[in-house]
């Protein structure tokens, strides 16, 4: 009587999850050395995406604390004479008639040269302007004062000025209320500084500007009163049309000579670069990846050398191919979830760190963390498809031959 062939035997997912970290366990040091590669790798993707999201999201919010309804108007180049252009005097009350526009103000930059003292060379500048400034320069570009105060009707035909962000760091000027107000040398006079600004993403020439009024600019720096920046805020849904008209409306005789922008733009550009590095640094965190899935296939094949005669052993009580196989392909997508999970740890820490110490919101798309687990288990599949497929075809008796 023929006895018949016992049916084949299962592995539960259970077990062939143990099976699979039988190998981990026994090589701790190789299987960390392993899993490090994987996490470099999967840390890099993470931080790549998630720098650039968390540095979006503060342009978005500079951009919706700052208003994207800003337009900026700058005198262009007159191609007649080859000299660049002049703005009228009158450009900025012409400006404010316009229907869209809420409020207009403007920066005259004068030929001046700013110097901590009179006591600094000439031409010691810093690359600083000397710029006349109107009443409602804040009020227009929501500019927030970092100390002291702003020019008023009273102060703003005086010897007075306030200081942009970068400005005040390179003179190393700030008022403080409890000493007296700090001096600087404007040509050959001495103007009172009352007050600092906070930096303005969208204007970086009030930034690079020592502040004066209008009228002390004429006074007493023979300022011609022709504004060299118009910063006009207009109703959001009206920005393009306002943009078409400002340059006509400005000098009807050469529009030409007007050039009408849009700040907004220019960070949306800034951010478009930005995001050309960061594609460059997601491209190396890739290829750290690949390095760190080669690394992984090459341990699980020195993994089935090393153990060709528990291989064996275990085809002879009568564990199918099957079986011995998905051991090895379980055990290397264990090892990589076990790098991908500290690749996840790694990147989230870096990007929050890097987040605060820029002062950006820190910014995970959950896409990402999801891909980072998803990578890790593909790259642990196609790892380990060859050491895999190499354990199973071992014959038993090649195997425990084996010395």
């Amino acid at each position: 009587m023929i006895t018949p062939i016992p049916p084949g035997t299962r592995l539960s997912p259970l077990d062939v999850l143990r099976l699979g970290t039988i190998g981990i366990r026994m090589r701790p040091v190789r299987t960390t050395l392993a899993a490090l590669g994987i996490a470099i790798g999967i840390a890099a993707l993470i931080a790549m995406i998630g720098i650039p999201a968390s540095n979006q999201a503060a342009v978005q919010a500079e951009l919706a604390a700052l208003g994207p309804n800003l337009l900026t108007v700058s005198p262009g180049q007159d191609m007649t004479t080859g000299d660049k252009a002049k703005l009228p005097p009158e450009s900025v009350g012409m400006v404010g008639r316009v229907g869209p526009v809420e409020s207009v103000t403007a920066l005259g930059f004068t030929s001046a040269k700013a110097r901590r003292s009179d006591r600094v060379p000439p031409g010691e500048t810093g690359g600083l302007l000397v710029s006349a400034t109107r009443l409602d320069l804040p009020e227009v570009l929501q500019a927030r004062l970092s100390s002291g105060v702003f020019l008023n009707a009273a102060t703003e035909r005086y010897p007075v000025a306030v200081l942009g962000a970068r400005a005040a760091h390179i003179l190393g000027l700030q008022p403080d209320p409890g000493l007296s107000a700090p001096l600087v040398w404007l040509d050959n006079r001495w103007f009172t500084v009352v007050g600092t600004l906070a930096p303005l993403p969208l204007a970086p020439e009030v930034d690079n500007s020592v502040l004066i009024g209008w009228t002390a600019a004429q006074q007493y720096l023979g300022f011609d009163g022709s504004p060299s920046r118009i910063f006009v805020r207009v109703e959001g849904d009206a920005v393009e049309a306002a943009q078409a008209v400002l340059g006509r409306t400005v000098n009807p005789a050469h529009p030409e000579h007007v050039l009408v922008s849009r700040p907004s733009e220019a960070l949306a550009a800034q951010r478009l670069v930005a995001n050309a590095y960061s594609s460059l640094f997601l491209g190396l965190g890739a290829v750290a990846l690949l390095v760190g899935g080669i690394g992984v296939a090459n341990t699980m094949v020195i993994s089935v050398l090393e153990r060709r005669r528990e291989i064996g052993l275990r085809r002879a009580l009568g564990a199918s191919r099957r079986h011995v196989g998905g051991q090895f392909l379980a055990e290397s997508v264990v090892l990589t979830a076990l790098g991908g999970a500290l690749g996840l740890l790694l990147g989230t820490a870096f990007t929050a760190v890097y987040a605060v110490a820029e002062r950006w919101p820190a910014v995970l798309p959950p896409g990402a963390l999801l891909g980072g687990v998803g990578v890790s288990v593909l790259i642990g599949i196609l790892a380990g498809v060859y050491p895999a497929a190499r354990a199973a075809r071992l014959a038993p008796t090649t195997a425990l031959a084996t010395s």
